[in-house]
């Protein structure tokens, strides 16, 4: 299955000159999506996961359905001031601007291996922050997941030691 048939390229959004990828038209897509979390699921299967880390809010339409699939919990990392627990948190920078992320500081165990999953890897802002909230509090990334990665934004370069698996490359 050609994913990049289910994704909708919209112009100049959320600015000039940006190709935003609307993932929205292939989770529409009954088929689609479960194929989508299937082939994540296959791609990712030989590593050693205790848990699935996803970032607000795509982050929690790939990694649930993933985590499920593969019989793991799944942790929410939010954007700040979401969580009612105890938290950690970190600032980072988008594309468009800034904002924070935090996780519940009981979510993982040291120790526990994470694999982290997101919609989408554009510079790794996101994902880096993600991944320093995880290890303070003792976690191990044992990989990353997305159904989209922009190779030329070079976010992998954000992510050194870290098995990186994307569905579709732009």
């Amino acid at each position: 299955m050609d994913f990049k048939d289910y994704i909708r390229v919209i112009p100049d959004f959320p600015q000039p000159g940006v190709l935003f990828k609307d993932i929205t038209t292939l989770l529409k897509d009954a088929k689609a999506y479960r194929a989508a979390i299937d082939t994540l699921k296959d791609q990712v299967s030989a590593m050693d996961i205790d848990l699935i880390a996803g970032p607000e809010a795509r982050g929690f339409v790939v990694g649930a359905p993933l985590a499920l699939s593969l019989g793991k919990g799944f942790i929410p990392i939010r954007k700040s001031g979401k969580l009612p627990g105890e938290t950690v948190e970190a600032s980072y920078d988008l594309e468009y601007g800034k904002d924070r992320l935090s996780i519940h500081k009981d979510s993982i165990q040291p120790g526990q291996k994470i694999l982290i999953a997101d919609d989408l890897l554009a510079t790794g802002g996101t994902i880096a922050t993600t991944i320093n909230l995880i290890q303070q509090l003792g976690g191990q990334i044992v990989g990353a997941a997305f159904l989209i990665e922009l190779s030329y934004l070079n976010g992998r370069e954000k992510l050194p030691g870290i098995e990186v698996v994307s569905l579709m490359t732009y």
